[in-house]
């Protein structure tokens, strides 16, 4: 393999060294910043043996290579062309500018909630494994685990716990990283994030029974009467905590001295963001969080079917725009307010729909190439990482891509009927079984079958057919 003249041949498909404006890579693939990206001839790119797929996200051209050749490749890609070799961060911050204000905001949400997802998702995780142990009826007519064999329950218990702490202090996690993203102290963000969720404050989760009970304490001063309720499992309170307190941070820091740093702005920092937080962004935000959440509710509950069909069916163009992170927050929302959500179960059925799409190319072509890149990428897309199977694959013959929405929004139909919910966000695509609630699992492996074996058929019959004519 001559990587050189293949890196050259990259380039020239990228639409030139004058069109790249900065270069890094990450273990499989080259994360460019491109000038142009409508000079790019996707053909000829995808046509070049070392070039296993590309597709633009984020206002980033990536080019998935594979693991090992990435680095051989970026060290002549950056010869080539003199970029320079440049950070993830300089990249992403050259490609910010290919952006609109829309997918500007939606990139910023997508850098909040793209770091705490390892958290979240070993919790969802660790809650299946919980499930197992104390759903009734899994194992035992009508019995969990732990009620036949009691020696478990503890074990049980402590496996609940850790699963449950990435979302007791999800305010934490969130504050830590909205801080990071909007340039303020990563601490002093997690410090306001677990503020929101002290011991001393009202839980969230018990804020409706306390408030018919007239139990609810509060602060009074300066005439203002604030309830002292926290905000466990919430999503937009801290958000605009998080923004309000990297500006506070950032006025105060450009006017107080180094020698008064430390002493002045943290402190301040930290006190005006949190009168303002309980005054008026906790209260307001808290209000817009539950009226969007009932909202959604509503929608999937009056037309679960065509909740079903939409959201089952335009999840994966969701991901080629990005948009998809925005539902993050729905989904943190939807766990803190009825203690599951509907949503996250379709995501794990689109990933596995998108991943048979792609292993029904592997069967019907007799391109020796595609046969590999499909078989990986659907190994990828069936253990919840779609991106491979989707641009490598799927949408570069289209009608895979359009087979896989096809199963997923059948199947999407189906589990938003039946109420199928997931109690947190876990692993997507055939694993995704454990982080569903367990009385649900029945209609949920129903829909895992129908997303298996519908985009296979369709992929593959429309497949040999088109080899036909072209034959």
């Amino acid at each position: 393999m001559d990587i050189r003249k293949q890196t050259e041949e990259i380039v020239q498909a990228l639409g030139g060294k004058e069109n790249v404006s900065a270069a890094t890579h990450c273990v499989t693939r080259l994360r460019l910043a491109l000038h142009d990206e409508s000079k790019v001839n996707q053909k000829a790119l995808e046509s070049i043996d070392v070039v296993k797929g590309s597709f633009s996200t984020n206002g980033q051209f990536q080019v998935v290579i594979g693991q090992g050749t990435v680095n051989k490749v970026y060290k002549e890609f950056v010869d080539i062309t003199g970029v320079g070799e440049a950070s993830k961060d300089e990249v992403k911050k050259a490609a910010e500018s290919n952006l609109n204000p829309l997918q500007r905001a939606i990139k910023t949400l997508a850098d909040i909630f793209i770091p705490i997802l390892p958290a979240i998702v070993t919790a969802g995780l660790l809650m299946g494994i919980n499930n197992l142990l104390t759903g009734p009826g899994i194992f035992y007519d009508e019995q969990s685990v732990i009620d036949v064999h009691t020696e478990w329950a503890d074990i049980a218990s402590i496996i609940n716990l850790i699963a449950n702490t990435a979302f007791v202090f999800l305010p934490g996690l969130i504050g830590w990283s909205a801080a990071k993203r909007f340039g303020g102290s990563e601490l002093l963000g997690i410090v306001l994030g677990l503020m929101l969720v002290h011991p001393d404050l009202l839980n969230a989760w018990g804020y409706a029974e306390a408030q018919e009970d007239g139990a609810v304490e509060t602060w009074k001063f300066f005439g203002l009467e604030i309830e002292k309720v926290g905000y466990q499992g919430q999503v937009l309170p801290v958000l605009v905590a998080a923004f309000v307190l990297a500006k506070v941070e950032q006025f105060l820091s450009k006017r107080v001295s180094d020698a008064f740093h430390m002493l002045i702005v943290p402190p301040i920092t930290l006190l005006l963001t949190g009168f303002v937080t309980f005054v008026a962004i906790g209260p307001v935000t808290f209000a817009i969080g539950n009226f969007l959440t009932n909202g959604f509710v509503g929608i999937f509950d009056a037309v679960p079917a065509l909740g079903g069909l939409i959201y089952g069916g335009l999840y994966a163009p969701l991901v080629i725009t990005g948009m998809h992170h925005t539902f993050l927050a729905v989904d943190f929302q939807l766990i803190a307010t009825i203690g599951g959500t509907f949503l996250w179960p379709m995501v794990a059925l689109s990933n596995i729909a998108q991943g048979s799409a792609a292993f029904a190319m592997m069967l019907a072509t007799k391109d020796e190439k595609l046969k590999g890149l499909a078989l990986t990428s659907s190994i990828s897309a069936w253990l919840g990482i779609t991106e491979p199977a989707m641009f490598g694959v799927n949408l570069r013959f289209r009608y895979p891509f359009f087979a896989a929405m096809i199963g997923s929004a059948i199947a999407g139909i189906i589990i938003t009927i039946a109420g199928v919910k997931a109690p947190s966000i876990g692993v997507g695509g055939i694993p995704a079984f454990f982080s569903i609630m367990a009385e649900y699992w029945p209609i949920f492996f129903l829909g895992m079958g129908i997303v298996l074996v519908v985009p296979f058929v369709i992929t593959f019959l429309i497949a040999k057919v088109k080899m036909r004519k072209e034959a």
